[in-house]
């Protein structure tokens, strides 16, 4: 396609916009909602993602041995712990390290567990990581079947219930999403298909002096990515513009280790290409919707 050509297909695009002022206003702003509603939840879904792999990273098998093991029982369970299949690492734990670390962690109230020391009802322990953290459950439960094992503590009850939260948000949002986008794609495909109407008269001559199907195609196919394209303007300023200072407000007043949000970059970058891409994808399949129904060339 030649320079000039596509040229004259962008100009008459840019036209066609001003031509259904209110309809092309509200197809845009369909566009507009529903990308900033698509950028709000990847901007969750990415942060949530996020603190779930650090909470996996974290999740561990606590194995408390019985108070009446051995030293060579304890022996022998280190290597059969050691043994079981997708097993990353054990640590051993002794009880008086445990109570040491227990009294430390209390601070000025430790020094009431000060008598302790000398009859430490505390277990040995080992800590168990697994290859994968969905390992866990069925790397504890053979844990819990070896001899000289007391009991088995591990986090991944909390994990599941996060994982069902995060799958429960997934689910809701993709079903808003794609509401969202067929309600910006059938207001797209009208305001063209009110461009079409209204040159009716002249496309009927374009066709007779010999223009193409394509030739004639193509301003409508500009104007709907156009549509897509201005839509996705104002959602990335805004969510850009938010995140960044989301974020630092959340660093300055709150200072969580275990909840650390994703960077501002590349993280607003990512999103503000992902929902351009969604704004010119919705403006071309609103525009071909509305070729393939009325545009009969």
């Amino acid at each position: 396609m030649k320079g000039s050509t596509l040229l004259r297909h962008g100009r008459e695009g840019l036209k066609n916009l001003g031509r259904n002022g209110w309809m092309t206003f509200a197809s845009i702003s369909s566009v507009t909602i529903m990308l900033f509603v698509v950028g709000v939840f990847l901007l969750l879904l990415l942060n949530i993602n996020e603190f779930m792999s650090s909470v996996e990273d974290d999740v561990e098998i606590r194995a408390y041995v019985e108070l009446t093991a051995s030293a060579e029982e304890q022996e022998e369970l280190y290597e059969e712990l050691q043994d079981i299949h997708h097993v990353e690492g054990v640590t051993y734990l002794d009880r008086d390290q445990g109570l040491e670390d227990l009294i430390e962690s209390l601070g000025d109230q430790g020094e009431s567990f000060e008598s302790l020391r000398d009859e430490n009802p505390l277990n040995d322990l080992f800590v168990i990581s697994a290859e994968e953290p969905q390992q866990t459950g069925a790397v504890a439960e053979e844990v819990e079947g070896l001899q000289n094992v007391e009991r088995v503590d591990y986090g991944q009850q909390v994990v599941d219930q996060l994982f069902t939260f995060t799958n429960i948000l997934r689910i809701a949002g993709l079903v808003l999403v794609l509401g969202l986008m067929f309600t910006a794609m059938f207001l797209i495909s009208n305001t063209i298909k009110l461009t079409i109407i209204a040159r009716r008269k002249e496309i009927q001559i374009m066709k007779l002096v010999g223009a193409t199907n394509g030739f004639i195609r193509w301003p409508f196919f500009v104007e709907g990515i156009l549509h897509g394209m201005i839509g996705a303007i104002l959602p990335i300023v805004v969510l850009v513009t938010g995140y960044t200072y989301f974020y630092d407000f959340f660093n300055d007043r709150f200072q969580l280790a275990f909840i650390e949000l994703l960077s501002v970059y590349p993280l607003t970058i990512i999103v503000a290409v992902i929902l351009a891409g969604i704004g010119v994808f919705v403006g071309m399949w609103g525009s071909m919707m509305s070729m393939r129904k009325f545009l009969k060339v």
